[in-house]
């Protein structure tokens, strides 16, 4: 018996097709979301990105560097910061993308790994392209005797009178450690024994005394950190030191507090400062080859995990702070001064921008390529002088 195979039509293919061409997307399922925190790392990333792109200026790259040192601090102490209240809060619900907390940070912290490697091999790049334009980073010992004796005056004279060893043992509370500040974790015992006694030192960098130490007053640098270590003999005198080595929290910045029922909102902020002040610690660096030992110490005593939250850094701690570098005033090396245009509808011959508004119509404004000043800030100024305007309200970013 033979019998003959049916083959679709063209007309029954076509009836499919149109089929699923009207099935109804489920608006709901996770699969068509992406996830906050994951897509803010992807920004962070393409930030990254301008920092590595060869085609931007030596020190606009640094400055694209340290944008993105400070913005991983801000996504910590904001981002994953709420989402270790919501995992500490035994919150269940899951984000639009189908995460829950928990998985939302082991995700981010993936990504944030991948980008502190890319980050590594392009801060070491950075250097060699620096110290051919003679803006050299270097380290103590790398000085010669002169410029070490010279930093050392400024070591005793600018910076001694600033630190405060604090020691660390049963016979001492674990002191405070402010958020994002530079420490040092220093080992030492006394010369006819074999107990180590644990101290931190932080830098007490400020707008008068900079993390990149400048050397003999020229572009080459040596870091705080660096100097303190190797004048160790003054702060802790008479003792062996053993060890030194950095570390750096990150605190989470969330404070849960409700402007409407403020009394006074000055109070509720210098409360919610406060707060923070004192806040969880979300995260801890520390610096390439800390011990286990100290490493572990520190997890312990502060409060964090250290197999998630420890970060352990090869390069620089708190990158952010290259913003000193990338400020270097060396025009060739930075991108050309932005001259913004002025609005051409604004450039009438009536003084007044709201004459001018109401004949033109509706202006739209391009920033950064038209001024600020000579529109909106031109705009306020007039506003503010008009016995015809009763209040000012306007919508803010941030």
């Amino acid at each position: 018996m033979i019998t003959k195979k049916n083959t679709p039509t063209k007309s029954s293919e076509k009836e499919k097709e149109e089929q699923k061409a009207h099935v109804e997307f489920d608006l709901q399922s996770s699969e068509w979301y992406l996830n906050r925190e994951l897509t803010w790392l992807e920004f962070n990333k393409r930030v990254l990105h301008e920092a590595q792109d060869s085609r931007n200026p030596l020190l606009a790259r640094c400055f694209f560097l340290a944008v993105v040192g400070s913005n991983l601090d801000e996504f910590f102490m904001k981002r994953i910061g709420g989402l270790k209240q919501q995992v500490g809060a035994s919150v269940r619900s899951l984000s639009v993308d189908g995460r829950l907390p928990q998985e939302q940070i082991d995700a981010s912290h993936e990504m944030v790994r991948e980008i502190l490697d890319q980050q590594l091999i392009l801060e070491r790049d950075l250097q060699k392209l620096l110290a051919r334009q003679n803006i050299v980073i270097t380290t103590y010992k790398k000085l010669s005797k002169e410029d070490q004796g010279a930093i050392d005056e400024y070591f005793r004279n600018e910076v001694y009178p600033l630190l405060t060893p604090q020691g660390m043992d049963p016979a001492h509370p674990f002191p405070f450690i402010s958020n994002l500040s530079i420490n040092l974790l220093v080992s030492v015992r006394h010369p006819d024994s074999e107990h180590s006694y644990l101290n931190r030192i932080k830098l007490p960098t400020s707008a008068d005394l900079f993390r990149f130490v400048p050397i003999g007053g020229k572009d080459t640098f040596i870091l705080l950190e660096d100097l303190i270590a190797n004048n160790l003999d003054l702060l802790l005198p008479g003792m062996v030191i053993e060890t030194c080595e950095t570390f750096r929290v990150t605190r989470n910045a969330i404070t849960e507090r409700s402007e409407e029922q403020a009394n006074d909102l000055l109070i509720m902020i210098e409360s919610a400062l406060r707060d923070r002040k004192f806040a969880e610690i979300v995260r801890l660096e520390v610096g390439r080859g800390m011990l286990d030992l100290h490493k572990g110490k520190l997890a312990a005593e502060l409060g964090v995990d250290e197999e998630s939250d420890v970060f352990e850094v090869d390069g620089f701690l708190g990158l952010r702070d290259m913003f000193q570098i990338a400020a270097i005033d060396r025009p060739n090396l930075q991108f050309p001064q932005h001259s913004p245009v002025d609005n051409p509808e604004l450039l009438g011959d009536d003084p007044n921008i709201f004459h001018t508004i109401r004949e033109q119509g509706d202006i739209l404004l391009q920033h950064p390529y038209e001024s600020f000043n000579t529109s909106v800030e031109r705009f306020l100024r007039e506003a503010s002088r008009d016995p015809k305007v009763l209040a000012i309200k306007m919508t803010l970013y941030r």
